[in-house]
């Protein structure tokens, strides 16, 4: 029973934590749209892998984390980069766009579950989440600092992230659909959300200690 309420614990805050409008469930809901539902569940899982190795080797390396913090900010400083640089190129391209396009990130061949495994992996902002969440929920002693649990509460946080993209992929198609609207406008919004990420990932390198509290 202990083990299956800390699997559900994981999905929840996965679950809840890839609700709010990002990168990643964008994405997964222009697939969707630009293309079809099997190829948005390739980025998906491929978004979910990446997310279960973070989650595992946050829980696992908590002490490798803090001694290697020049990886972590080069990552972030990169991250900053790729996603401002994405922002300004997609919205560029949507004030030029005739017609219904694809995504300038969608405009490859790259199959979509090695875009959800790129993706995932150059997002290292996914670390310091996990990383007050595992501390949180160790101190509340919700969870043990165990293989098993951590492995259980691992494959939670997984199937919530899986979750939480399905809700992306169904309902923004399907709120796409309603509302009518066309690539050009989801361009917009995505090279917004990208501009947003970059700007909330300059924050959390100037201000970490804001989101330990």
């Amino acid at each position: 029973m202990a083990l299956f309420i800390i699997f559900w614990l994981g999905w929840l805050v996965s679950f809840l934590g890839q609700l709010p409008l990002g990168t990643m469930s964008i994405t997964a809901t222009q697939i969707a749209v630009s293309e079809n539902f099997i190829n948005a569940w390739k980025y998906a899982v491929g978004v979910f892998i990446i997310e279960v190795m973070y989650v595992r080797g946050t829980l696992s390396g908590v002490d490798w984390i803090v001694q290697h913090k020049v990886f972590f900010e080069i990552a972030n400083w990169l991250t900053v980069v790729l996603f401002l640089a994405l922002g300004v190129a997609t919205f560029i391209s949507a004030l030029k766009q005739k017609g219904e396009k694809k995504a300038l990130l969608l405009k490859n061949k790259i199959n979509r579950f090695w875009l959800g495994i790129t993706m995932s992996a150059l997002n290292p902002a996914q670390i310091p989440f996990w990383f007050i969440w595992s501390s949180y929920l160790i101190n509340i002693h919700a969870l043990k600092p165990e293989i098993t649990e951590f492995n259980i509460f691992s494959a939670g946080c997984g199937i919530g992230t899986l979750s939480g993209l399905a809700v992306y992929m169904y309902g923004g198609n399907w709120l796409i659909v309603k509302m009518k609207a066309n690539t050009k406008i989801m361009n917009i919004i995505m090279s917004i959300v990208f501009v947003i990420a970059a700007l909330a990932q300059l924050y959390r390198i100037f201000y970490p200690e804001r989101l330990s509290r």
